[in-house]
């Protein structure tokens, strides 16, 4: 079977269920968000060290959620493919500020703003951040036009503050110290 299917080529897609949409729907560009988001991520998993292995393990399970908050995102409420949806739940959240509170345990009080910066695996945990940002705003406003699932966009609030946090963790795991903030680079 192709990859390619040629249904596309008109500017529309598919939802999970098979409503068409525009190519610039709200709701196709916060999926197609999330989606750049997970693959930052496996970017980032790429460039751990293996002695980081429990890291590993938690973006890979961010992994597996931003794939099931993708198709969470794809597919409208009340849809007969729904049944076929994992969507996020308050769960999904609590997994979230939890492993926010363990990692935060473990490193030093933020005093200050931190630059995005430090090795290459939290620097592409930090630009999966800012990607997870875009696609909460771009979940928002698929939700003005469009019921979208209210614990998708908590969840991604969330997930923002979790990978920063992971940025931190893993810089502080490597050695490697946070490059602060001045401003206009007085210090």
């Amino acid at each position: 079977m192709p990859i390619y299917t040629r249904t596309g080529d008109q500017g529309t897609t598919s939802l999970v269920g098979g409503e068409r949409v525009s190519k610039d729907d709200p709701r196709v560009a916060a999926y197609g968000s999330v989606d750049e988001a997970n693959s930052f991520l496996g970017l980032a998993r790429s460039l751990l060290p293996e002695t980081l292995g429990d890291l590993d393990a938690l973006l890979s399970q961010i992994q597996h959620t931003l794939f099931e908050l993708g198709a969470d995102l794809a597919t409208q409420p009340g849809s007969p493919a729904e049944r076929y949806v994992r969507r996020i739940e308050p769960d999904d959240i609590s997994e979230v500020e939890a492993a926010i509170d363990r990692l935060e345990a473990g490193l030093p009080a933020l005093r200050h703003f931190v630059l995005p910066s430090g090795t290459s695996a939290a620097a592409a945990i930090h630009v999966a951040r800012a990607v997870v940002r875009r696609a909460e705003r771009e979940a928002v406003a698929a939700g003005k036009k469009a019921e979208v699932n209210p614990e998708a966009i908590r969840y991604l609030n969330r997930l923002s503050d979790l990978l920063f946090v992971l940025a931190r963790t893993v810089n502080q795991a490597m050695g490697v110290e946070e490059t602060r903030w001045d401003a206009r680079g007085k210090g």
